[in-house]
């Protein structure tokens, strides 16, 4: 008999650590005002039954699941843009070596399933230190768009409703389904340039204003008090603006002013 818990728990760990790491790389770029193409991030441990499930569609046996089934953890990073996929990929492949090793990558964007899924997956062993000590467990990073992961969620859905066995006119209406989502990515590619400089400028205003907000908050109320209501007013006058050298300018007074003042 397998110890379901004791099994598990170095996934859990694993794509917790994962997490965490992607989006950590992700608030990096979004930090120092660039576009980041990682959206999001989610992650999750295969349940009990779909294991088993895939154990005997396999014929593999329980006590070789740990070596056999890769996707026990699972990793799927979301991006806006098919480009995006493999600028993740090389991301993903930088870290090879130093917080896991790639043991296999399959390219289902530039070789779609006959389905229509499309995903970009790496295969990782990827080390867990555990209260035991160390343990290296396999694990699956899929790396795909927001349609794609729409289509593959609902092809997911069906297929463990009929178990696989997807009746015709369902398999039919999918491929068309998947069809649409790959126009849906053409269209969105031909746009990415402007859709990119215009999600970095809001990303830079954003920025911007959280640190006029914090200066602000920071300024010595006691030395000048209708110069910093002053100050308050003229950054809510700003604020009404779409000028972003307007806010950078105000941001450089301000951190003089605060100098001027210590």
């Amino acid at each position: 008999m397998v110890d379901w818990k004791a099994t598990l728990i170095p996934y859990e760990q694993a794509v917790e650590e994962l997490k965490i790491k992607f989006k950590s790389i992700r608030n990096e770029y979004r930090k120092l005002d660039k576009y980041s193409p990682i959206e999001f991030v989610t992650g999750r441990v295969k349940r009990i039954s779909s294991i088993i499930d895939k154990a005997n569609l396999r014929n593999i046996q329980l006590e070789e699941i740990e070596d056999s089934i890769e996707d026990i953890a699972g990793i799927r990073i979301m991006c806006q843009f098919k480009e995006d996929i493999y600028k993740v990929v090389d991301l993903v492949r930088a870290r090879n070596g130093m917080d896991f090793d790639i043991i296999e990558e399959r390219d289902y964007i530039s070789n779609m399933k006959d389905s229509g899924y499309r995903s970009y997956h790496i295969i990782i062993r990827y080390p867990v230190f555990t209260a035991y000590g160390k343990k290296e467990i396999l694990a699956e990073i899929q790396i795909r768009t927001l349609a794609m992961n729409f289509w593959a969620t609902i092809e997911h859905s069906l297929n463990y409703k009929f178990k696989g066995a997807l009746p015709d006119h369902l398999r039919d209406r999918l491929r068309k389904a998947a069809n649409a989502a790959l126009a849906l990515d053409k269209e969105m590619s031909d746009i990415r340039e402007e859709s990119m400089n215009a999600q970095q400028a809001f990303q830079e205003r954003s920025n911007l204003v959280r640190d006029i907000i914090e200066l602000l908050a920071n300024l010595n109320v006691s030395q000048d008090r209708e110069a910093i209501d002053n100050l308050n007013k003229e950054f809510f006058a700003l604020n009404q603006q779409n000028d972003l050298e307007a806010l950078q300018k105000f941001l450089l007074k301000l951190r003089n002013y605060g100098l001027l003042n210590k």
